[in-house]
């Protein structure tokens, strides 16, 4: 197996409209096949940003007809890359919620694997910014490995970077990969977003691949953070496309990083099983009595 390859990033800043997003993506991934990627990657959300709940779940389509899945699997048919499409709003006939799914494409544009985001991404953040994905989307409820020709990648989506048991879990099942494709708000990026992202890496020995929208999104008006990151296992950034335009980085990627950053701090063979907490609940219940 070949284990050094060019990851292409495509930082996206999408508007409500699938047909003007498709025609950018194609773009930028001819653009970055030619730059050398082979494996070419887009953010979270990369059909489109619903400026509303009711926007979103109308424009949602099914997989199997699906505007930006249909495209991507022709852009790796044409450019011989492969590619994850971040994820797209798929709907699945006979569900009111939809789903927010990832795909890994092969150069000959068949999907390998597809997942569906665990984690939904309800806050309320200072300045009356709030989102409630659950109220939009089903999560999924599986963790997903796919194999690549360099080798096996743990397919996540934005939110779930801050369960870091999951990347473990992959890690542990045999992933050298990590693709957290992202749609970032920008205070949370400000404070979050890189320091999450090398936490992933360095805990796990894995490369970080985290492609992400940025800027304020036509039609939505809603503003994300950018700065779609390559972050290898020792937690260096090696790409950062920046937080101000779209467009695409390349990293040269060496798998067998992977191997020399676990032989150096082998975290993941010193767990061990422990007795959980008791909840200061229960102490206090307890002392009551």
């Amino acid at each position: 197996m070949v284990t050094t390859f060019k990851a292409g990033l495509i930082q996206t800043n999408v508007s409500n409209e699938m047909a003007e997003n498709v025609t950018f993506v194609r773009e930028q991934a001819r653009l970055a096949r030619a730059a050398g990627a082979d494996f070419v990657m887009t953010p979270e959300n990369t059909g489109l940003i619903g400026a509303n709940r009711a926007e979103t779940l109308a424009k949602a389509q099914i997989e199997e007809s699906h505007a930006m899945l249909a495209a991507c699997r022709a852009a790796a048919r044409e450019t011989g890359a492969w590619f994850l499409l971040g994820s797209i709003h798929v709907r699945v006939p006979g569900e009111e919620q939809i789903r927010n799914r990832s795909y890994l494409i092969d150069a000959s544009g068949d999907v390998t694997a597809s997942y569906d985001k665990i984690h939904m991404f309800d806050v309320q953040l200072a300045g009356g910014e709030s989102y409630r994905e659950s109220s939009t989307f089903r999560p999924g409820e599986k963790s997903v490995l796919a194999e690549t020709p360099w080798g096996v990648l743990g397919m996540t989506i934005c939110y779930d970077l801050r369960f870091p048991y999951l990347y473990r879990d992959l890690a542990h099942a045999g992933a050298t990969m990590l693709a957290i494709p992202s749609s970032f708000t920008v205070p949370t990026g400000q404070a979050h977003w890189h320091a999450l992202m090398r936490a992933r890496a360095i805990e796990t020995g894995c490369f970080v691949f985290a492609p992400a929208q940025v800027g304020i999104h036509k039609g939505s008006n809603r503003k994300t953070y950018g700065h779609s990151v390559a972050v290898a296992p020792w937690g260096e950034v090696l790409a950062d496309a920046g937080g101000e335009k779209a467009g695409f980085v390349i990293a040269d990627i060496d798998l067998g990083k992977v191997a020399e950053a676990r032989r150096m701090v082998p975290s993941l063979t010193h767990d061990r099983s422990y007795q959980p907490p008791v909840s200061h609940k229960a102490v206090v219940a307890r002392a009551a009595e």
